[in-house]
């Protein structure tokens, strides 16, 4: 098992203390299994979960999330060798990456905003729980990244979507969304796996301070092109509260307000401590990633 890197063992001991710390790295090195997304859009669950099953898979319902399923002991490749999975009627998705989008008040005819949003997975699971009845801007500054994503929207059934090939701290003023979804990129603390090796710089105080300076433009920019009264939901993988409650804090500064965080998912998830209320971490296990993610609501003046 490679160990963990300096500057992260020190900073989960610093936002966790030594025990947590301790129980943070033990989810590090945990194998968890594959998880997906049944897709309402491409087909009905039910018969989803037949052909599943059909093709020897096991899937197991989520208490929290009723399209959320758990393969034992699926290879991915597997799944994605599956008709069904060409044809988008299920998404290839960790349990902790699919809480975000939980977390928005979605209606119909409501304009939302992805900032960061290759490969998909958010818009997808957006386009999915509106009934395909929002109308979805993604914005991805890479072009190889922006093409995967019109890709896996196309076969996910989401219509009412526009990709932006654009990096979003660059969206003219003009632009005005009911709801913004700010999927961070971060330095993936909460995702770290010590069997596979651990790219230094993304571990080191320089790479974090460039990462946070980021997020806190893209949340600038998100709280620009918000409407009074939307909601900005903000998420990252990290568990490192320079990444998370700080920068949830600079929109708490700006007059924004946290959403209670939903019961169904505070009873079920396995959480670590926050600085800040209404906000939610969760600790990596054998099933979960290291997450976090916040609802908030900006005011109507």
């Amino acid at each position: 098992m490679n160990p963990i890197p300096p500057y992260l063992r020190d900073a989960l001991v610093r936002d966790y203390g030594e025990t947590l710390a301790a129980e943070i790295t033990a989810g590090f090195v945990s194998r968890r299994p594959v998880t997906l997304r049944l897709n309402p859009l491409r087909g009905d669950p039910a018969e989803t979960d037949a052909l599943l099953r059909a093709a020897g898979l096991d899937p197991q319902p989520v208490s929290w999330y009723p399209d959320a399923r758990i393969l034992p002991d699926a290879d991915e490749k597997a799944v994605e060798a599956l008709p069904l999975y060409a044809q988008g009627r299920v998404y290839l998705q960790s349990l902790s990456a699919m809480l975000p989008p939980l977390l928005m008040p979605l209606k119909p005819g409501m304009s939302v905003l992805d900032m960061c949003a290759a490969p998909g997975g958010k818009s997808t699971q957006l386009a999915a729980l509106s009934g395909g009845q929002i109308d979805l801007t993604c914005c991805e500054r890479d072009p190889l990244r922006a093409e995967r994503l019109r890709h896996n929207l196309q076969v996910q059934g989401a219509r009412r979507a526009v990709v932006m090939n654009t990096d979003a701290r660059q969206l003219d003023p003009m632009f005005r969304f009911d709801a913004v979804l700010l999927d961070a990129p971060c330095t993936g603390s909460g995702t770290v796996l010590l069997g596979e090796g651990i790219p230094p710089r993304r571990m080191e105080p320089a790479w974090v301070q460039k990462t946070v300076k980021t997020q806190k433009a893209l949340m600038r920019k998100a709280i620009a092109v918000l409407k009074p009264g939307g909601t900005l939901v903000y998420a990252t993988c990290s568990v490192l509260r320079e990444e998370n409650e700080a920068v949830v804090q600079t929109a708490l500064d700006a007059g924004l307000t946290p959403e209670p965080i939903p019961e169904v998912l505070r009873s079920a998830i396995p959480a670590l401590p926050t600085a800040l209320p209404e906000v939610l971490c969760v600790r990596p296990t054998s099933l979960y990633e290291g997450f976090f993610a916040a609802c908030l609501r900006k005011p109507l003046s």
